[in-house]
């Protein structure tokens, strides 16, 4: 599949829903204070030059600054964007004392705090109140928020049944009342996704950094989604900005959040020598990998500045030869069974 300039071309309906989506998306964690804070003017540029770039899928959550970047997204965006939020998190005031400069990853955030909550009542809430700050009725995809063992550890049934019992069943009728048009998981593992493929009806599931340039460990559970008719939508294509910064250069150099480890450091090391190699800037390999896949209908990045979208757009139109994807499969850095990309244009 060539990738293209076109941030709209090809777009792809979600199954079992109204939802089209394109293949690139605008991931607005950043625009929620995401490790620093990013100042209003900025995010306003960036949406701006966003929508004028081509970008027409926009990714939030009541998490990312604790309702921050929905107010900031919900002023600016056209009534035709679509757009996606998560349910799973309540929004509740926190103490004096609780203030901290960054909290939970987020810099000067409102006074709150989220807490989890996948009962029916808290994801109509959180539904409700994620349509005032979007300044909309009807909100395109609606994804349950970091599910799993990953995010609860040995809490990750409790919230599990309670999702089941109550939460999916709001988005059920949400969905039936024409306020959603699409429903999912939106996580970082693959072993929740799975469950959900055996338990619950879905129409797409949101996975964070598991099938990326860096790591492809999610390939037998993009398979499995092909056989159950489930969408996937690929986020985190640049693993925290291990992908988007390398590691030629002076770090700390982050993955999953956290400092990366060696390891991943000499992957992405030996990943630039062939970007090196065939004049390939890593980013535009990174963001055009995931896009292959057939069952991959679209791709989000977060960006935070009218820079970081025209260079999103950059890196999307650089044409890539085949004989580049290939050397890394050569030498080992792409799994041997995953789709590559066609020849750029």
């Amino acid at each position: 599949m060539a990738v293209t300039a076109s941030l709209s071309d090809r777009p792809t309906r979600l199954i079992g829903s109204d939802v089209h989506l394109p293949p690139f998306g605008f991931g607005a964690a950043p625009l929620g204070n995401l490790y620093r804070a990013v100042a209003d003017t900025q995010v306003q540029g960036a949406l701006a030059a966003a929508q004028q770039a081509g970008f027409s899928y926009f990714d939030t959550a009541p998490h990312y600054g604790f309702g921050l970047s929905e107010n900031r997204l919900g002023p600016a965006l056209r009534a035709d964007a679509v757009v996606s939020s998560k349910v799973g998190r309540l929004l509740v005031p926190i103490s004096a004392a609780e203030r901290a400069e960054v909290r939970q990853g987020f810099a000067d955030t409102p006074d709150l705090k989220p807490v989890f909550d996948y009962t029916y009542e808290a994801v109509m809430a959180s539904f409700a109140s994620s349509c005032e700050r979007l300044r909309r009725e009807r909100i395109d995809i609606v994804y349950a928020h970091d599910l799993g063992a990953l995010t609860h550890g040995p809490d990750d049934e409790f919230y599990w049944q309670q999702f089941v019992e109550g939460g999916y069943r709001a988005l059920q009728t949400l969905k039936a009342a024409g306020r959603i048009g699409a429903i999912g998981l939106g996580v970082n593992e693959t072993a929740v996704c799975e469950r959900a493929l055996n338990e619950l009806t879905l129409d797409v599931l949101l996975l964070a950094g598991r099938y990326t340039l860096l790591e492809q460990s999610a390939a037998p559970l993009l398979d499995k989604c092909a056989a159950a008719g489930v969408s996937v939508v690929v986020g985190g294509p640049f693993n925290s900005g291990i992908l988007a910064r390398g590691v030629m250069g002076e770090g700390p150099h982050y993955y999953n959040y956290e400092p990366a480890p060696e390891s991943v450091i000499a992957r992405v090391r030996a990943i630039e020598v062939v970007c090196a190699e065939f004049a390939v800037p890593l980013s535009a390999a990174a963001l055009q990998f995931p896009a292959a896949h057939p069952q991959v209908v679209s791709v989000i990045a977060g960006l935070a500045s009218a820079a970081e979208v025209a260079s999103a757009k950059r890196w999307l139109a650089h044409a890539i030869p085949a004989a580049f994807w290939q050397r890394l499969r050569e030498r080992g850095l792409l799994d041997p069974d995953v789709p590559l990309p066609a020849a750029g244009c």
